[in-house]
């Protein structure tokens, strides 16, 4: 039987009560990883945290606009599990929905303050603990096929997911003197509960509409696809991946759907 791909590893996952960072909580707890659920949704931290069950699975409020709330999450995990090795910074929300004629600037900063400086907090800290616990460790962002073209996503999201690429490339150049590894994850559009939200539409409408834009016929993008790649990304078989922009988008970003062969 093989061991499982993160074993003894230690795991942060911000944005994990529900939609992607929940199935990625599930899915590295299941691959041997202890895992701290980081959430502003209090409840359903919780009840993903009891839904795992076990000690190696924990939730602690965390607001990543708040840097101290990051720095004091961090440091719950650390203080709980003795270590920190991979961060998967996933918090995020989709923000104003208006055009640029139309723009919401008050939005934008909020959508800034999360979607970018929530992830430079969470890297900040993390990487900190990395260093001073001399772990090579693994630092994913979610990013969207939104930071790869324009179009994808409304404005503020948009200039955030692009912004957010930047800071994991910059990050990739300073961390990999100290053995760590920074990577993004940009996925097309996943029917998780903040999208329905943001756009006031059931699961299977969101599903659908994205099947009909898609490049990549015949497979619904699941929440689980995106976690299956943090996975990769957080196990030792991506040992000497860092700065890129991982892409799980059906082939979306590279092709223009306005020419046929």
């Amino acid at each position: 039987m093989s061991k499982p791909r993160l074993d003894g590893k230690v795991a942060l996952i911000t944005g994990a009560a529900s939609g992607i960072g929940e199935e990625a909580a599930r899915l590295f707890a299941e691959n041997g990883a202890s895992v701290v659920i980081a959430d502003v949704q209090d409840e359903l931290g919780n009840k993903v945290v009891e839904s795992i069950g076990g000690d190696r699975v924990s939730y602690c409020h965390c607001d990543v606009r708040d840097e101290k709330q990051v720095e004091e999450t961090v440091k719950f995990t650390v203080e709980k599990y003795g270590k920190l090795d991979v961060l998967f910074s996933n918090a995020g929300i989709i923000g104003p929905l208006n055009g640029i004629l139309e723009f919401d600037l008050n939005a934008f900063d909020t959508t800034m303050a999360t979607n970018v400086r929530g992830a430079a907090a969470t890297i900040k800290h993390a990487a900190r603990a990395m260093v001073a616990g001399n772990i090579m460790g693994s630092i994913i962002c979610t990013a969207s096929v939104a930071s790869l073209l324009g179009g994808a996503g409304p404005h503020a999201y948009t200039v955030s997911k692009h912004a957010l690429v930047g800071l994991v490339r910059a990050a990739c150049g300073e961390l990999g003197a100290h053995g760590i590894r920074v990577n993004c994850i940009s996925p097309f559009g996943v029917a998780t509960p903040l999208s329905c939200e943001a756009y006031n539409l059931q699961p299977s409408e969101v599903e659908a509409n994205c099947c009909a834009a898609a490049n990549l016929k015949g497979i619904a993008l699941k929440a689980m696809h995106v976690a299956e790649t943090a996975l990769f990304l957080a196990s030792d078989e991506s040992a000497y991946i860092s700065g890129q922009n991982l892409a799980v988008d059906g082939g979306l970003a590279v092709v223009n759907r306005r020419f046929s062969a």
